[in-house]
């Protein structure tokens, strides 16, 4: 039998008084909140070496956390009934529009309720196989708590085709990939680019970080959009418009926090700007803690058909309770 995967972080300012499970929610983003919170009561998360059975213990600087996640059941996926916002189909793809919360494939300790399922559950026998037996028809992600637009391949040929635009990157001009943020503060200029080198973070493995060696090249571009006056009348927020170049696992959400203006509602890389909240007007504040996850809703997605050749762009509007947030601000 395969030894369980052990993950670990280290609590730092960013994160201290957070509850455990909401850290855990945050920072492994492949395990639902469900799963998380049976790992916790069958005592699987240690807090500095000893077992932590209770979710709402709220973590402190320093604090070492290690959850121990059974090895992955070899069973396959299995379709479930889920509900899908389908943007557009035929016998080749799908474009669909992810909710909140949804992990998109299974993984170590979260075997259902995921985007596979319901797309195993929707598209019947003709997902078999395709992209890997657990990842079928994915050719790209979201984060579990990011909204927005994907889409799945049907069929081999789909798949070979979509993969290779991602592949690229957008530097063929084919692939867009534009997202809609809300910032705290506000950026000095009108468009810009943040250009790194992504990958773990050196001391909390469950965070990507900005690295001076290794790590993998990352793209953004920004464009700035509205402003967001708190009670005092200074820039508190902002909307912006982000573009990716490459895509990388959390790239917007570390990109903006490296340039000091993380997404509102990113309790892993904006939990230093929680004070920040009382400073917005008592609505905003108010649909700030209605918000799922992060500000950040991928609302345009294009790509060349993998078959006809036909250039497709799709859009979609934000969730409601980003919406919310967002004309709560204004």
């Amino acid at each position: 039998m395969d030894n369980p995967e052990l993950r670990e972080l280290v609590i730092d300012e960013t994160q201290a008084g957070i509850r455990l499970d909401k850290v855990l929610a945050s920072a492994l983003d492949d395990l639902s909140r469900a799963r998380l919170q049976g790992l916790i009561n069958a005592l699987c998360v240690r807090v500095n070496g000893k077992p932590q059975p209770q979710a709402r213990y709220k973590v402190k600087i320093g604090d070492k956390v290690e959850v121990e996640i059974p090895p992955a059941q070899e069973a396959e996926p299995q379709p479930q009934d889920i509900p899908l916002d389908v943007y557009y189909e035929d016998e080749h793809l799908l474009v669909i529009n992810k909710a909140a919360g949804m992990v998109v494939h299974p993984a170590a300790g979260n075997h259902d309720g995921t985007l596979v399922n319901a797309l195993l559950y929707h598209c019947g026998d003709s997902l078999s196989g395709i992209g890997g037996v657990r990842r079928p028809g994915i050719v790209h992600r979201l984060d579990k708590d990011t909204t927005g637009l994907m889409v799945v391949a049907k069929n081999d040929a789909a798949h070979q085709a979509l993969s290779a635009q991602f592949a690229a990157h957008g530097r063929d001009g084919v692939l867009e990939r534009a997202y809609r943020a809300v910032i705290w503060g506000v950026l000095s200029r009108p468009s810009g680019s943040v250009e790194t080198q992504l990958g773990r973070h050196p001391y909390s493995r469950l965070r990507m970080a900005v690295l001076k060696e290794g790590g993998r090249h990352a793209v953004t571009h920004w464009v700035r959009k509205e402003g967001f006056l708190d009670r005092s009348g200074k820039v508190v927020a902002s909307e912006v418009e982000c573009v990716l170049e490459t895509g990388r696992t959390h790239q917007i959400r570390v990109h903006m926090a490296h340039i000091n203006h993380p997404l509102l509602g990113d309790e892993i890389y904006g939990a230093g700007f929680k004070s920040s909240a009382r400073n917005l007007p008592e609505k905003a504040q108010s649909a700030l803690k209605k918000l799922r996850g992060q500000a950040l809703h991928a609302y345009k997605l294009g790509f060349k058909h993998p078959v006809t050749g036909e250039k497709m762009t799709f859009t979609s509007k934000l969730p409601d309770d980003l919406k919310l947030l967002i004309n709560s601000l204004k």
